[in-house]
This record gives structure tokens, sequence and C-alpha cells, in this order.
């Protein structure tokens, strides 16, 4: 039986990361090192700072990510991607060009007899108006079509300015620390969610990049990812047990 893993929030591209090719890197020797372990990659959301597919066009970069979820996928893995609140404009570049199979809403699925929620985590549960506000707008079909109509010499660009600026208000770049199991969204709006779906046993999710492992019941048990920018995390499900894992070259063993 072969791993399932899960990862998110890499930001590739991003301007406020100083060391984001060796980020790349580091990315793609992970995914090489488990590329026979592998029944199937989840990435969660979040996996580049900004990505915005013209009819045409996509953004530069990323080559070696890009080529090596293609291997994958041309070895037989399975690599399921979650638009995230920085990659929500994907169109079909990746599930065509790289074999990748898109989400853009949570999914409930099973795997190896165990109820799975997986979602990139934004907007659940989230209690601020203001990121509300801006994540309906990206998601406008509207303001998408007329967003395209920018040349990508100006609208690439203002995109990973405005994901800089958005990184850089925060402390240290970070996102802030774990609230608490009565204070962090992402738990709160599970614990609601598992009254109506006991039967889910794992919920997995990015955004916040922390790391987190919680039981919320004798059956059920939420993790957080954390991200590929500070962590270098993932989670790995072997079909009967769950690990919360950090990436350290040379050193992975599951």
């Amino acid at each position: 039986m072969k791993n399932v893993y899960f990862l998110s929030d890499a930001h590739l591209g991003s301007r406020a990361i100083e060391h984001s090719r060796t980020q790349e890197r580091r990315l793609v020797n992970f995914l090489d090192s488990i590329k026979h372990k592998a029944s199937a990659v989840y990435l969660l959301g979040d996996m580049f700072d900004f990505w915005y597919e013209f009819k045409l066009v996509v953004p530069k970069g990323y080559t070696r990510f890009l080529g090596k979820i293609s291997e994958l996928t041309d070895m037989g893995v399975e690599v399921h991607f979650f638009i995230g609140n920085h990659d929500i404009w994907c169109g079909d570049y990746l599930e065509k060009e790289c074999g990748v199979i898109i989400h853009r809403e949570p999914l409930t699925c099973e795997i190896y007899g165990k109820e799975f929620y997986l979602a990139h985590g934004d907007g659940l549960g989230d209690r601020d108006w203001k990121f509300k506000l801006l994540r309906a707008m990206f998601r406008s079909k509207t303001l998408q079509f007329l967003f395209s109509m920018l040349h990508p010499r100006w609208s690439v660009d203002f995109g990973l300015e405005w994901a800089k600026h958005s990184r850089m208000k925060r402390k240290d770049g970070r996102e802030p620390e774990y609230m608490g199991e009565n204070e962090e969204p992402l738990v709160l709006y599970t614990k609601d969610y598992l009254k109506t779906h006991p039967d889910i046993n794992f919920f997995i999710y990015g955004h916040r990049h922390i790391m987190l492992d919680l039981m919320l019941s004798r059956s059920a048990r939420i993790l957080i990812v954390g991200d590929w920018i500070n962590e270098f995390s993932y989670a790995v499900f072997d079909g009967e047990n769950m690990f919360l894992e950090q990436f350290v070259e040379g050193e992975s063993q599951l």
C-alpha cells in the first residue's frame, strides 16, 4: 500500500521570500523523494503566490515544480490541486499540461477506508468581513474577465506586488500564531461541521501556515499542514496512521 501526501502554501514566486529559488528546489526534491512511495499527492492551495491564466499566456517561472508534478502524473500518481486564495484564477492549463485534478471547492472523499474532508481553508469560519469581501471579488467572473483585459506585463506584476504587500503587512511576514482550540476559526468551523457529518475521520487544511494536529473526538482529527516557506511540512497517510512531518533533505522516511 502506497502513501498519500498532503501539503500546501508554498507561495512560489513570492516577492516577499528571499530564498524563493532554493525553496522551489526543496519542494521539488521532496516530491522527487516520494514519487515511488506515493499513490496520491494533495496540494491544498496557495502553491503559487499569484497565478492567473490568460487565454494563451501563463505566468513565467515555476518550471521545476511544474515539471516534477507532470512527472508524477505521468508515473500514475494522482496529483490533486486545490485552489487557494492566492491561486484562485486557475484555468485548464494545469489539468491539460500537467495532468493534475483541480478542486475549486472543499472535497469529501474516502481514502483507504477513511473519510476525509479536504480544503484550502480560506473562508471557512473566518470572521473577517474585509477578507470575505475580497474573496468574493476575486471569485467574481465579471471582475476576472475585466482583469484579463489588462496586458500580462502589468496585471501579473500587479498581482505579485499585491501578494507581497499582503504578506509584509503581517509581523515578520508570518501568519498569526495558533489561537487556541476555542479561538482558531478553522477548528471552530470543523467542530461545527462535525456535528452534522460525524463519519469524517480527518479534516485537513492549509491556509494558516501553522502545524496543528488535534483530536476532536475518538474518531475525528484535524490537521493544518503548515507551509513550504518556513516549516517545509506535510501530512502523510499510510492507510492506517497519519503523521505530520517536516522535510529535511536526505532524511525523509515515509
